[in-house]
């Protein structure tokens, strides 16, 4: 006997809807619209000037009527200047990576000892933390150079004292940050104290409760910080230009002041803009892979809350 197959269902078609919003989510798109904007315009300015020929930079046109890379090749590779780009490379990059790695380790450190400790002046000593954030660092800067002019080198790098080195770029990461202590702190503050006490109670050291409970449930924070640190670090003009003397010892933001005095009078635009755009490309990628770090932080912390 011949069995009858089953007919098919078919599935019914889904129409497309578009999301009701309310007169405040539509103002809240326009003006974010507009903001976003202005903080693309001059982007998009810094891109067509590097894509110009040299005549074409008197004109009034934004984009140039034939997009060219000459400028690229010509801020990099002409007159020997590749090898100066990629000792300031890396001289930025080293200064960078070790910045990173002091903010994110002593925030951490710093942020549990006020968090999840209890020990006499804790809150005091953290209310004159957060009194540091007030002080401009403009105030600061001679005499952090006064210090940094006395602290022995040891012979390192060939130096008497610190001036001219990586050290006053480098060594105060490791001191932390007053606002970032107090975001990590938050952030720990967040964690049951249950977890701790039940790792003391299983005979776990305080070190090893920061590292193995504390710190993975921190991460997106860190991500933060590091960010902050990474971004903060590479553009950093004023350091630089305080503690380093020797054009081998330059970073990517002297480098680009010494490639445009070169130049002599009016730099050529196009080769600036394009050595401006590479420079601030790392800063870009490293924000556009770690952004997802900023929602998360805010995920975790609402369900450590609640």
């Amino acid at each position: 006997m011949a069995t009858i197959a089953k007919p098919e269902r078919v599935q019914p078609t889904r129409r497309f809807r578009l999301p009701r919003l309310s007169t405040g989510q539509i103002v809240a798109f326009i003006v974010l619209s507009l903001v976003s904007v202005t903080w693309i315009i001059p982007f998009l300015w810094m891109l067509a000037t590097s894509l110009k020929a040299p005549w074409e930079l008197v004109g009034s046109n934004f984009w140039p009527e034939e997009p060219t890379f000459e400028a690229y090749y010509t801020a990099f590779f002409a007159f020997d200047r590749f090898p100066q780009w990629i000792r300031w490379t890396w001289n930025t990059l080293l200064i960078t990576l070790i910045a990173v790695f002091g903010k994110v380790l002593s925030t951490a450190l710093v942020a549990y000892a006020f968090a999840r400790l209890r020990w006499r002046g804790r809150d005091l000593l953290f209310s004159l933390v957060l009194a540091t954030m007030m002080i401009p660092s403009v105030v600061t800067m001679i005499p952090s150079f006064i210090v940094f002019a006395k602290l022995p080198a040891f012979g390192f790098q060939g130096s008497q004292n610190w001036i001219n080195t990586f050290l006053p770029l480098t060594v105060p990461a490791f001191t932390g940050d007053a606002f970032f202590i107090f975001l990590m702190r938050q952030q720990m503050r967040g964690i049951p104290m249950e977890l701790s006490e039940a790792a003391t109670i299983d005979g776990a050291s305080e070190f090893r409760i920061w590292w193995e409970i504390i710190v993975p449930l921190v991460k997106p924070v860190m991500a933060v910080i590091a960010i902050f640190t990474f971004q903060a670090a590479w553009e950093d003009f004023m350091g630089p230009l305080l503690y380093l003397q020797s054009e081998n010892k330059y970073t990517l933001q002297l480098g680009l002041r010494q490639f445009e005095a070169a130049a002599g009078g009016l730099p050529a635009w196009n080769e600036l803009m394009a050595a401006s755009l590479v420079v601030m490309l790392p800063v870009i990628i490293i924000f556009l892979m770690f952004q997802r770090y900023f929602i998360e932080g805010i995920q975790i912390s609402g369900s450590l809350k609640g």
